[in-house]
Protein backbone atom coordinates (compact mmCIF):
# COMPACT_ATOMS: atom_id res chain seq x y z
CA UNK A 1 0.00 0.00 0.00
CA UNK A 2 1.57 3.48 -0.77
CA UNK A 3 1.80 5.75 2.23
CA UNK A 4 2.38 9.51 1.27
CA UNK A 5 5.74 10.75 1.60
CA UNK A 6 6.68 12.15 5.00
CA UNK A 7 3.01 10.71 6.66
CA UNK A 8 3.85 8.25 9.35
CA UNK A 9 2.70 7.74 12.82
CA UNK A 10 4.27 10.64 14.37
CA UNK A 11 3.17 12.89 11.96
CA UNK A 12 -0.49 11.92 12.39
CA UNK A 13 -0.27 12.43 15.92
CA UNK A 14 1.22 15.26 15.70
CA UNK A 15 -1.07 17.37 13.69
CA UNK A 16 -4.14 15.81 16.14
CA UNK A 17 -2.11 17.41 18.63
CA UNK A 18 -2.73 20.50 17.23
CA UNK A 19 -5.70 20.07 16.43
CA UNK A 20 -6.97 19.31 19.60
CA UNK A 21 -4.73 22.05 21.08
CA UNK A 22 -6.79 24.35 18.67
CA UNK A 23 -10.24 23.41 18.77
CA UNK A 24 -10.58 20.49 21.45
CA UNK A 25 -10.24 17.15 21.81
CA UNK A 26 -13.94 16.37 21.43
CA UNK A 27 -14.18 18.51 18.24
CA UNK A 28 -11.23 16.54 16.64
CA UNK A 29 -12.36 14.13 14.08
CA UNK A 30 -10.75 12.03 11.67
CA UNK A 31 -12.34 13.50 8.55
CA UNK A 32 -10.97 17.04 9.49
CA UNK A 33 -7.41 15.46 10.27
CA UNK A 34 -7.28 13.83 6.84
CA UNK A 35 -8.11 17.39 5.56
CA UNK A 36 -5.27 18.89 7.62
CA UNK A 37 -3.06 16.29 6.55
CA UNK A 38 -4.28 16.90 2.75
CA UNK A 39 -5.02 12.62 2.56
CA UNK A 40 -8.36 10.78 2.34
CA UNK A 41 -9.98 9.32 5.41
CA UNK A 42 -9.00 5.84 5.03
CA UNK A 43 -4.97 6.93 4.82
CA UNK A 44 -5.39 7.41 8.56
CA UNK A 45 -5.80 3.65 9.03
CA UNK A 46 -2.20 3.07 7.78
CA UNK A 47 -1.32 4.70 10.77
CA UNK A 48 -4.15 4.80 13.53
CA UNK A 49 -6.49 1.88 14.35
CA UNK A 50 -9.31 4.81 14.45
CA UNK A 51 -10.85 7.60 16.41
CA UNK A 52 -10.72 5.82 19.79
CA UNK A 53 -6.58 4.59 19.13
CA UNK A 54 -5.90 8.08 18.18
CA UNK A 55 -7.54 9.58 21.40
CA UNK A 56 -5.44 6.89 23.44
CA UNK A 57 -2.37 8.22 22.07
CA UNK A 58 -3.10 11.82 22.84
CA UNK A 59 -3.93 10.91 26.45
CA UNK A 60 -0.75 8.71 26.47
CA UNK A 61 1.44 11.59 25.03
CA UNK A 62 0.01 13.99 27.25
CA UNK A 63 0.57 11.90 30.43
CA UNK A 64 4.36 11.71 29.03
CA UNK A 65 4.72 15.41 28.29
CA UNK A 66 3.17 16.31 32.05
CA UNK A 67 5.68 13.95 33.68
CA UNK A 68 8.51 15.39 31.63
CA UNK A 69 7.31 19.26 32.45
CA UNK A 70 7.20 18.22 36.08
CA UNK A 71 10.71 16.88 36.03
CA UNK A 72 12.33 19.97 34.41
CA UNK A 73 10.27 22.08 36.64
CA UNK A 74 12.05 20.69 39.64
CA UNK A 75 15.34 19.59 38.95
CA UNK A 76 17.76 21.61 41.88
CA UNK A 77 14.58 21.96 43.57
CA UNK A 78 13.26 19.58 46.75
CA UNK A 79 10.45 19.69 49.04
CA UNK A 80 8.28 22.65 49.20
CA UNK A 81 9.93 23.96 46.83
CA UNK A 82 9.61 21.31 44.14
CA UNK A 83 5.60 20.76 44.83
CA UNK A 84 5.50 24.46 44.45
CA UNK A 85 7.29 24.02 40.78
CA UNK A 86 5.60 20.99 40.15
CA UNK A 87 2.28 22.70 40.57
CA UNK A 88 3.29 25.16 38.44
CA UNK A 89 4.30 23.81 35.38
CA UNK A 90 1.18 21.24 35.73
CA UNK A 91 -0.99 24.22 35.65
CA UNK A 92 1.44 26.11 32.51
CA UNK A 93 1.29 22.96 30.70
CA UNK A 94 -2.56 23.05 30.72
CA UNK A 95 -1.94 26.33 29.63
CA UNK A 96 0.38 25.25 26.70
CA UNK A 97 -1.16 22.06 25.79
CA UNK A 98 -5.23 22.22 26.29
CA UNK A 99 -5.84 19.60 24.06
CA UNK A 100 -3.60 17.30 25.27
CA UNK A 101 -4.21 18.06 28.32
CA UNK A 102 -8.27 17.89 27.62
CA UNK A 103 -7.35 14.33 27.00
CA UNK A 104 -5.65 13.35 30.02
CA UNK A 105 -8.53 14.81 31.84
CA UNK A 106 -11.31 12.66 29.74
CA UNK A 107 -8.86 9.37 29.92
CA UNK A 108 -10.48 6.81 27.03
CA UNK A 109 -9.48 3.26 28.88
CA UNK A 110 -8.66 3.96 32.41
CA UNK A 111 -7.70 0.06 32.09
CA UNK A 112 -5.47 0.64 29.26
CA UNK A 113 -2.15 -0.95 30.29
CA UNK A 114 -0.47 1.99 28.17
CA UNK A 115 -3.07 4.62 29.78
CA UNK A 116 -2.24 2.86 33.24
CA UNK A 117 1.49 2.61 32.96
CA UNK A 118 1.57 6.53 31.78
CA UNK A 119 -0.21 7.34 34.66
CA UNK A 120 1.46 5.33 37.24
CA UNK A 121 4.71 7.41 36.17
CA UNK A 122 3.29 10.49 36.62
CA UNK A 123 1.70 9.19 40.42
CA UNK A 124 5.76 7.94 40.98
CA UNK A 125 7.07 11.22 40.00
CA UNK A 126 5.20 12.90 42.37
CA UNK A 127 5.96 10.19 45.27
CA UNK A 128 9.67 10.45 44.54
CA UNK A 129 8.79 14.52 45.46
CA UNK A 130 7.15 13.39 48.45
CA UNK A 131 10.00 11.32 49.88
CA UNK A 132 11.91 14.06 52.42
CA UNK A 133 8.14 14.12 53.83
CA UNK A 134 8.54 10.53 55.57
CA UNK A 135 4.88 9.71 55.29
CA UNK A 136 3.90 6.33 54.77
CA UNK A 137 3.14 4.89 51.49
CA UNK A 138 -1.00 5.53 52.13
CA UNK A 139 -0.20 8.95 53.20
CA UNK A 140 1.42 9.82 50.68
CA UNK A 141 -0.80 8.53 48.08
CA UNK A 142 -3.51 10.87 49.51
CA UNK A 143 -1.31 13.96 49.52
CA UNK A 144 -0.72 13.36 45.71
CA UNK A 145 -4.42 12.88 45.11
CA UNK A 146 -5.19 16.17 46.55
CA UNK A 147 -2.04 18.04 45.04
CA UNK A 148 -3.78 16.58 41.55
CA UNK A 149 -7.02 17.51 42.48
CA UNK A 150 -6.07 21.23 43.68
CA UNK A 151 -4.32 21.56 40.31
CA UNK A 152 -6.50 20.00 38.03
CA UNK A 153 -9.31 22.47 39.21
CA UNK A 154 -7.01 25.58 39.18
CA UNK A 155 -6.49 24.30 35.29
CA UNK A 156 -10.05 23.58 34.66
CA UNK A 157 -11.31 26.68 36.17
CA UNK A 158 -8.52 28.91 34.35
CA UNK A 159 -9.49 27.06 30.94
CA UNK A 160 -13.25 27.08 31.02
CA UNK A 161 -12.62 31.09 31.71
CA UNK A 162 -13.57 30.53 35.43
CA UNK A 163 -11.78 33.22 36.52
CA UNK A 164 -12.91 36.69 35.73
CA UNK A 165 -11.35 39.01 38.27
CA UNK A 166 -8.75 41.37 37.19
CA UNK A 167 -6.13 39.78 39.42
CA UNK A 168 -2.90 38.05 38.64
CA UNK A 169 -3.59 33.72 38.45
CA UNK A 170 -0.20 32.80 39.11
CA UNK A 171 -0.49 34.92 42.77
CA UNK A 172 -3.46 32.98 43.39
CA UNK A 173 -2.18 29.75 42.31
CA UNK A 174 1.14 30.16 44.22
CA UNK A 175 -0.99 31.21 47.37
CA UNK A 176 -2.94 27.77 46.63
CA UNK A 177 0.29 26.22 46.67
CA UNK A 178 1.90 27.25 49.72
CA UNK A 179 -1.09 27.14 51.66
CA UNK A 180 -1.77 23.31 50.85
CA UNK A 181 1.74 22.90 51.64
CA UNK A 182 1.35 24.38 54.87
CA UNK A 183 -1.16 22.03 55.87
CA UNK A 184 1.38 19.27 54.77
CA UNK A 185 3.69 20.48 56.52
CA UNK A 186 1.67 20.25 59.72
CA UNK A 187 0.53 17.38 58.77
CA UNK A 188 4.18 15.48 58.96
CA UNK A 189 4.80 16.59 62.14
Amino acid sequence: MAYRQGLDAETVLQAAIEMADLQGVEQLTLAALAAKLNVKTPSLYNHIKGLPDLRKQLSRRGLVLIKEAMVEAVIGKAEDDALLAAGFAYVMFARKQPGLYEAISSLPDYEDPELKEAGSQVVLFLLRILEPYGLSEEDALHVVRGFRSMVHGFASLEHRNGFRMELERDESLRRLLQTYLRGLRVAVK
